[in-house]
């Protein structure tokens, strides 16, 4: 692999070297206590710095790397926190890189979804300063290395036609991750308020109540409920905290939560 999408928030959102980076997830996922839910089709996890979000998200990755069946493929869904751009884009390199190595690219799938779908861009430029897809990469490497993933910034686009446009192009063996925080800066009781309106409208199927919230990944997760609705999976809140929960300062915090998605129709 010579074409890498390299880390550029290693050392801020996570550890940069790699021994203490495997410590710190290891810690998060002993931690985590998970119900006995398979098979997991898809996850919503956080992305923000590890000592905020990482104990949240582990709760997610532990319950992913207790399942029988290890996924063929990862998409990796996420909001673009930086650059603007109409559609999905989808990283047009052979892999990301993180201190723990390399977490490969389908290329192959996301250049053809790109050449079918006027919707998908395999571009990487609004990859490059990204932080929502990396930060998930050397959690994904813990537990799942080696499979390929497809990295995906949503745009200005319709979440419930990309839902769509990737409903027949799932397998079995796929995973979705879905990258995304909640509610933003407000105070811990304001937060915990909010966010349990978003969480119960994520639980109910209510993309409208969703739509309405303050998830900065609104648009992936309304990709994944419209999966879910047309293929029955069941979503599961696994675990929710705001930042004032974990650090202590509860002036303006930031809402996380893991919530996964099984397959009603197997297991």
């Amino acid at each position: 692999m010579t074409d890498l999408r390299p880390p550029v928030v290693a050392g801020m959102f996570y550890p940069a070297e790699a021994a203490i980076l495997r410590q710190e997830i290891d810690r998060y996922m002993e931690a985590a206590q998970t119900p006995d839910l398979a098979p997991v089709r898809g996850v919503i996890v956080p992305h923000a710095g590890y000592v905020y979000s990482g104990p949240v998200a582990a709760y997610a990755y532990k319950l992913l790397a207790e399942q029988e069946t290890r996924p063929d493929r990862i998409f990796v869904l996420g909001p673009s926190h930086r650059s603007w751009f109409p559609g999905v884009a989808i990283a047009d390199v052979d892999g990301f890189q993180t201190p723990l190595g390399v977490q490969p690219v389908d290329r192959e799938y996301a250049g053809a979804l790109a050449s079918e779908e006027r919707v998908f861009s395999a571009i990487t430029a609004p990859h490059t300063p990204e932080h929502c897809l990396e930060v998930q990469i050397p959690f994904i490497q813990t537990i799942l290395d080696a499979v390929p993933i497809v990295p995906m910034l949503f745009g200005e686009v319709d979440p419930i036609e990309v839902g769509k446009l990737l409903n027949g192009r799932l397998t079995p063996r796929d995973l979705l991750v879905i990258s995304s925080d909640l509610s933003h800066y407000h105070s811990n009781e304001a937060a915990h308020r909010l966010d349990r309106g978003f969480i119960d409208a994520v639980l109910a199927g209510n993309v409208e109540g969703v739509a309405s919230g303050e998830a900065c990944g609104q648009s992936p997760i309304i990709t994944l409920m419209t999966l879910a609705k047309s293929h029955h999976w069941q979503p599961h809140l696994l675990d929710y905290r705001t930042s004032g929960d974990i650090t202590g300062d509860h002036s303006q915090v930031v809402g996380y939560a893991a919530i996964a998605y099984t397959d009603t129709r197997h297991g």
